[in-house]
């Protein structure tokens, strides 16, 4: 068999995670997004900033700080052990969280690039035909920045998938519970198990190759948006 039932267990895993976190950061991402295309207030540049820090900061950092968050003395650990949840730490819904964090920039910046490229015309319009900014919100805003909005899931999607830092920092390796591809991976070459790690490795590769063609094939080409 190319893949074993393990690779096949943290392949589904990882379509899983990534998945889940998609669709949260869809609906987180999208008013941050807004908002940040649309203010003009000055705490604007720090909290984009903020947004984008996961950029730029090592997964290890990240993952310790979150991991510290999450522990039985940070707020959110103390914050889910109230709710009678236990702690997140070597969790799936641990790595959820995780994920959520370290993906953020890639659902929020080309949703805020799609929002901004909009203008205020079309807003305006809607506005004289007394549309509330809900409405325009809905009906003008989200169709204009559809291809953003394909744009974002399809980077955020992938960036989940090729997670290994921050998911390895709060996860852990547990089998069928926490151990996705990236992690798989490693096991296969710490294990000196080459082919086996080829194999998923191989996997991996034309993964990543088929959302970057998928990504360039449904941008729109110029004279052709709609």
């Amino acid at each position: 068999m190319f893949l074993n039932d393990s690779d096949l267990q943290a392949i589904w895993l990882t379509v899983r995670l990534a998945g889940i976190v998609t669709l949260i950061l869809l609906l987180l991402g999208t008013p941050i997004a807004w908002w940040l295309a649309r203010s003009k207030a000055w705490w604007k540049g720090p909290i984009g900033a903020v947004v984008a820090l996961p950029l730029v900061l090592p997964p290890s950092v990240l993952g310790f700080y979150l991991l510290l968050a999450m522990g039985p003395n940070g707020p959110v650990g103390q914050f889910t052990q109230a709710l009678g949840l236990g702690m997140l730490p070597f969790t799936f819904w641990g790595l959820v969280l995780a994920s959520v964090f370290y993906s953020l920039p890639f659902m929020v910046q080309p949703l805020q690039t799609a929002f901004e490229a909009i203008g205020e015309r079309p807003l305006e319009v809607a506005a004289t035909l007394r549309a509330s900014p809900l409405d325009a919100f809905f009906t003008v805003a989200v169709p204009l920045a559809l291809p953003g909005f394909l744009t974002a899931s399809i980077l955020t999607f992938a960036h989940t998938v090729g997670e290994f830092g921050v998911v390895l920092m709060i996860g852990g390796n547990i089998p069928g519970v926490t151990r996705v591809a990236s992690v798989q991976i490693y096991d296969h070459v710490e294990g000196m198990e080459y082919l086996q790690a080829h194999r998923l490795s191989a996997v991996m590769v034309i993964f990543s190759f088929m959302v970057l063609l998928a990504l360039y094939a449904w941008r729109p080409r110029p004279g052709k948006a709609g």
